[in-house]
């Protein structure tokens, strides 16, 4: 669904032809507003922004079934400029919006950059797909994954405006990876911000089983390398998936560094593998955490009448945050957001329990992992939906992340690999 806080300058398909679309958009006129850009956008689904008829014009979904494609080689072939978007966020010229993005650090809330980036992705994989013979699509578009997100600048400032482009840059048979730039308008030019790589899955009208997708053809040397990157980016979260410390042991390196752990946390004065001490200048793994519990209102859904992605991101991002401020004892910046993994969508009523945990840290680094999952009060099941991967850096040396359990040794491994990651891609 996408967020009412960036105003759209500039779109393709779905936004500019019918039937999606009241009539085209001028690129040289005035932009459309959110509230046309969402309306468009529940056009394109048969969505209502009534909670009642929500419902209904998602039970009418059903009948576009028929409308799928039976395999891939009967879509159209898209170009990557077919699902360009261009999106402003006019923070310097709308005192109102700027109010909703502030923090109490006089900065940007980056959980609303968020919410803006899921949504924005979920309207450029709609504009590769779009199919102007059809009043509604019958693909349900929803994000799978954030693989990436790379901050190019620390300071976001709370009254200049943003610019956000984006476009596909890989398919597979059912996924698409979209690319997205944010940049400020800052000393009279527009300066990069970050970058970020989301894969987006489509679905049924019911949103149950995989539907294919348009397939993509680069054009020129530099789409040829977008492509063979998505390609690379896919290749590498299998192997990632494979090497995971939930599914096999740890390397011979990695096990070395658990035994070091443990044999520095030893009490010396005893003959004991019972009796651990705490090094100096550093923090039980166990007294770094942080917790949270949002019940999820019908305010929070998405056009597919479950809670919005970008949603689950912001207050994700919010608590990670929070830890590492009282972890490190001082104002934290994000460096990346790593791997985020959209296991099973969150359904309006749940009630969602957030963790947040310390896992890693390096000389200013704090590598914070945040868990969530839904709770069933009836039942008392709890199922897991999202993990997190946040890298902050402070401005002084925080104390050292000491595991104690072999479970928290795992989660001790699992940071250092997204951190190890994230230095890489710097």
């Amino acid at each position: 669904m996408l967020s009412p806080r960036f105003r759209f300058i500039r779109s393709v398909a779905s936004l500019t032809t019918r039937p999606f679309s009241r009539g085209p958009v001028s690129l040289q006129g005035k932009a459309p507003d959110m509230s046309e850009v969402r309306n468009r956008l529940r056009e394109i689904v048969g969505a209502s922004t009534n909670w009642r008829d929500h419902q209904q014009a998602l039970a009418d979904r059903l009948s576009l079934s028929n409308q799928l494609a039976g395999s891939q080689d009967e879509l159209p072939v898209r170009r990557m400029k077919d699902s360009y978007i261009e999106a402003h966020l006019p923070l310097g010229t709308d005192p109102t919006l700027r109010e909703k993005y502030l923090n109490y650090l006089k900065g940007v809330r980056f959980g609303r950059i968020l919410e803006d980036l899921d949504s924005l992705a979920v309207l450029i994989c709609y504009s590769h797909t779009h199919n102007k013979a059809l009043q509604r699509s019958p693909l349900s578009i929803v994000t799978a994954l954030v693989d990436k997100i790379d901050m190019r600048k620390q300071i976001i400032h709370p009254d200049c405006d943003i610019k956000f482009t984006g476009h596909v840059t890989w398919v597979g048979k059912t996924s698409i990876e979209a690319k997205m730039h944010m940049s400020q308008y800052h000393g009279g030019a527009y300066t990069p911000v970050l970058d970020a790589t989301f894969v987006m899955v489509a679905r049924d009208p019911e949103n149950k089983r995989a539907a294919f997708v348009n397939p993509l053809k680069p054009e020129g040397i530099e789409e040829e390398k977008l492509f063979q990157q998505g390609e690379i980016n896919k290749t590498r979260r299998i192997e990632l998936s494979t090497a995971s410390l939930l599914k096999v042991a740890p390397t011979a390196e990695e096990r070395k560094i658990v035994h070091s752990l443990f044999l520095n946390t030893l009490d010396s004065k005893t003959v004991s593998f019972r009796s651990r001490v705490l090094p100096p200048n550093s923090v039980w793994m166990e007294d770094a955490k942080v917790k949270g519990l949002e019940i999820c209102h019908p305010q929070e859904r998405n056009i597919f009448n479950r809670i919005f992605g970008g949603f689950l991101m912001r207050k994700a991002y919010e608590l990670g945050w929070a830890n590492a401020c009282v972890y490190g004892g001082c104002r934290p910046n994000l460096v990346a957001v790593d791997d985020i993994l959209f296991r099973k969508p969150v359904e309006i009523g749940s009630l969602l329990l957030l963790s947040s945990q310390v896992c890693y840290t390096e000389g200013k680094y704090i590598q914070v992992r945040v868990h969530t999952e839904v709770l069933d009060p009836l039942t008392r099941q709890h199922n897991t939906t999202n993990v997190f991967h946040f890298t902050f850096v402070t401005d002084k040396d925080v104390p050292n992340i000491v595991p104690q359990s072999y479970g928290e040794s795992m989660l001790y491994l699992d940071g250092k690999r997204h951190f190890n990651q994230t230095l890489e891609s710097q």
